[in-house]
């Protein structure tokens, strides 16, 4: 037994695996020493999410590394092995490696990275974390209106980076479209009501529109998309029920429930103080002319309840 023990304590295979684990703990210890380092001295969230998410990347690099050095003189003999079971692994682990492809995209490909809003495999939300096969994201809507948090956290494969599109709200221009409309009754004073909506817009949202214009002029000369103005418009459009008036603002993608709501609140003030001359329209059923078939089932009812 004691010759057993021998040989295997000198067995040059228990060496390099012994020397191999002392390795990686080694490796996977002053990274996280690295790691904490950086939280505490940098203060950008941003910033110390991508220095720790490169320092992993960094470690298993290096890990992969010196594996081989520990292996060196055993790759050649595994490179056969290798080749033959490549083929099954690659079948049996298709999506994971698909989802690692989606990774490498997204990583320099620029489809998205933390912080930005999209919507990726049908969730809509905001990037907190891209990992190697998964992105995680805090959802917004689903039972919660307005595109706010719903408080689920999200992770979905990166391997959808290929199978659907990629919706990014907050990329080359982080803003958003919106519109609001407001019905408002015939033969009310279209004119003031479409002037106090402009003053209301220039109020709320004026300021930020001259912001953006900058960004979005930046964004037509680097894509190939139309130059269209930025700044608040009213719309007018009219039916038989009521006049619509309709407000096309822009906004950031992640304020757009805020702002509709200040809008509103500011337009139906405005509204009250012009003393009737604008009113808001609401939907109403006039019953007029009635036919002689109703009118003849309306006396036989009434007939039927006087005999009984």
């Amino acid at each position: 037994m004691d010759e057993a023990l021998s040989r295997l304590l000198f067995d040059p295979t228990v060496g390099q695996l012994v020397l191999l684990a002392i390795g990686l703990v080694a490796i996977r210890a002053a990274v996280s020493l690295a790691q904490r380092a950086l939280t505490r001295r940098i203060q950008d969230p941003a910033v110390r999410y991508r220095a720790n998410k490169g320092m992993d990347i960094a470690s298993y690099a290096i890990a992969l590394f010196f594996v081989g050095m520990v292996f060196s003189d055993r790759l050649g003999g595994f490179t056969v092995a290798f080749g033959v079971a490549g083929a099954g692994i690659a079948f049996a682990l298709q999506e994971v490696i698909v989802s690692v492809a989606g990774w490498l995209a997204v990583s320099f490909g620029g489809h998205f990275k933390p912080g930005d809003r999209i919507q990726l495999g049908g969730v809509t939300g905001d990037v907190i974390d891209v990992g190697i096969l998964r992105t995680t994201m805090m959802e917004c809507g689903d039972w919660v209106g307005g595109d706010q948090y719903n408080g689920r956290i999200v992770r979905v494969a990166n391997s959808f980076v290929f199978k659907a599109p990629v919706y990014n709200y907050s990329s080359e221009f982080p803003f958003l479209w919106d519109e609001i409309v407001v019905p408002i009754k015939h033969g009310t004073d279209y004119r003031l009501a479409r002037e106090l909506m402009d003053r209301v817009a220039e109020e709320v949202v004026g300021e930020y529109a001259r912001d953006a214009e900058g960004v979005w002029h930046d964004a037509v000369r680097k894509l190939l998309i139309e130059k269209t103005p930025v700044k608040p418009v009213v719309l007018m459009q009219a039916n038989e029920r009521w006049i619509e008036l309709t407000l096309r603002y822009i906004v950031d993608c992640k304020q757009r429930r805020a702002i509709k709501d200040r809008l509103f609140t500011r337009i139906l003030e405005e509204i009250d103080t012009t003393q009737g001359r604008v009113r808001i329209a609401v939907a109403t059923i006039n019953v007029e002319n009635q036919t002689p078939l109703e009118l003849l089932v309306a006396d036989e009812v009434r007939l039927r309840g006087i005999r009984t």
